[in-house]
């Protein structure tokens, strides 16, 4: 794989911590990948200067816990504000992908990443997905067995301390993944 420099975003929404568990170790996966520079954004408020580093990204992926079966009100919020950058097609031809987590098994998680597809489609992006099998047991990656991303379950009334291992693992695969994607593609640029 290629040594040249990508930038990857992580732009996420966590409410009670899970989801950050998830986007560090999603930063994780993708900072092990030799020449990607790697920042978590929370959306919540984000400032001029956030808004620049998603604008000159080569990779941004979403993250938001699956509130009521969908990314939270915070992470709708960003995606709408982020409709300037649509019309202008400022995140055209940028890797995308994306994880969420929800207390329960299931939580509809797939309608959250089923929303990032669409809106990284929307604003012309690259779609990664999750290249692994399911997990036959709780202790293998992708357990929950999902392929549009990364998902990630704890009980409600546990702490972020209390995820599982092998989630945070499935995040980390998915953030690796999407560096070495945006490396592939700034190659195939360069030799264009």
């Amino acid at each position: 794989m290629s040594d040249r420099s990508v930038s990857v975003v992580i732009a996420y929404h966590s409410g009670y911590g899970h989801t950050t568990r998830m986007a560090e170790a999603t930063r994780d996966g993708a900072a092990s990948v030799k020449g990607a520079v790697v920042q978590m954004i929370s959306v919540e408020a984000l400032t001029d200067e956030q808004w620049a580093a998603l604008d000159s990204a080569d990779a941004i992926i979403f993250g938001s816990p699956t509130y009521m079966g969908s990314a939270s009100p915070a992470f709708h919020t960003f995606a709408h504000d982020s409709s300037g950058r649509w019309y202008a097609q400022t995140w055209k031809d940028k890797v995308a992908a994306g994880f969420t987590t929800s207390g329960s098994m299931s939580g509809d998680k797939v309608n959250t990443l089923q929303y990032f597809t669409v809106l990284a489609a929307q604003h012309g992006m690259h779609w990664v997905n999750l290249d692994l099998l399911p997990g036959t047991s709780e202790d293998e990656l992708n357990r929950l067995g999902g392929w549009l991303g990364a998902m990630g379950q704890c009980a409600g009334d546990e702490g972020p301390e209390s995820m599982k291992k092998s989630d945070l693992l499935t995040a980390a695969h998915l953030g690796q993944r999407v560096a070495q994607h945006a490396q592939l593609l700034q190659l195939a640029r360069s030799a264009a």
